[in-house]
């Protein structure tokens, strides 16, 4: 019986889930996984522990001949399966420590292979255009442009964008303090266009949206003086670039710090520098924009070259 026939009203067994919760405690304290990874790993571990009850089994006593019975009646995407893996990976590996002898049945599961897609970046002459669409005239249209400025001069995501503190930005050096994955901080320098956009919404547009909404924290503020959400940043952003003549399926939430990653290395940035930039933990991360750079200077080769 697959997932899809079994009762969806099932839950894990007691056991399980006090397996499952035990599981997500630990990965939270010792790596500060994101809510949206946890709630993912949760999500898997319950699916298969109710698979698991349809044949008997549970998570604590499963094989892996019933790990592999399980992948092959949930067909999912790639991407799925290499996350659902990664679940399973780490929490049976938990619960060999926990429990000394026992044995790991992921140890000897093949690994899926992802395919390498690389990230989008616009074009130095679309970002420009992104960027100053904004109407200034407006507090919101002073926000937007600050916001913008600030990612693609930073290098932001968009998470720590929206979840910037007013007493990340030192504008006397011209730095922000980031709280990147995993709760890591590291300093980003911000340039001086965009920091003089930000200095413009401090003065002009924050105290407007702020106004009868004590104190906020926030460096960014809705309209409704809380802090920007991402799917409002997101929103905002692929309003712009239609406007501006960008296909919306040329937008990604991250598009500006892809972009800012692929013009640094066009412009000659060494690359242990960009990954400082970005906060990535392993260069390996930050390699895949040398081949978003490569693949561009090849279509200019192309184009403009007699015999491209």
């Amino acid at each position: 019986m697959s997932l899809v026939d079994s009762p969806r009203s099932a839950e894990p067994s007691a056991d399980d889930a006090r397996l499952i919760e035990r599981f997500i405690e630990r990965v939270w304290a010792e790596d500060g996984l994101a809510d949206r990874t946890l709630e993912a790993y949760r999500r898997d571990l319950q699916q298969l522990s109710r698979w698991l009850g349809t044949r008997g089994r549970s998570l604590a006593n499963a094989g892996r001949e019933d790990l592999s019975a399980y992948h092959g009646s949930q067909p999912v995407s790639v991407r799925s399966m290499a996350r659902r893996q990664s679940a399973f990976r780490r929490f049976y590996a938990q619960l060999a420590r926990d429990e000394g002898k026992r044995d790991d049945p992921t140890l000897l599961m093949q690994r899926p292979r992802m395919p390498r897609s690389l990230p989008k970046a616009l074009a130095e002459r679309e970002i420009e255009a992104l960027i100053v669409a904004p109407d200034l005239a407006t507090p919101l249209g002073l926000r937007d442009r600050a916001m913008l400025e600030l990612m693609y001069s930073s290098g932001l995501r968009v998470s720590e964008l929206v979840d910037l503190p007013l007493s990340g930005l030192n504008p006397r050096q011209g730095v922000l303090r980031v709280t990147g994955k995993g709760g890591k901080d590291r300093l980003v320098p911000v340039g001086e266009e965009a920091l003089a956009h930000v200095e413009t919404y401090l003065r002009e547009a924050r105290p407007v949206l702020a106004k009868g909404h004590g104190q906020p924290a926030a460096l960014f503020l809705s309209r409704r003086g809380d802090a920007m959400s991402r799917q409002m940043f997101w929103t905002l952003v692929k309003r712009y670039a239609v406007q501006v003549g960008i296909p919306a399926k040329r937008v990604s939430p991250h598009v500006l710090r892809h972009s800012f990653a692929t013009h640094l290395l066009n412009h000659g940035a060494d690359l242990r520098a960009l990954q400082m930039l970005l906060g990535h933990s392993a260069l390996s991360t930050t390699q895949i924009y040398t081949l978003v750079a490569k693949e561009g200077l090849k279509r200019l080769h192309a184009q403009h070259h007699p015999r491209g």
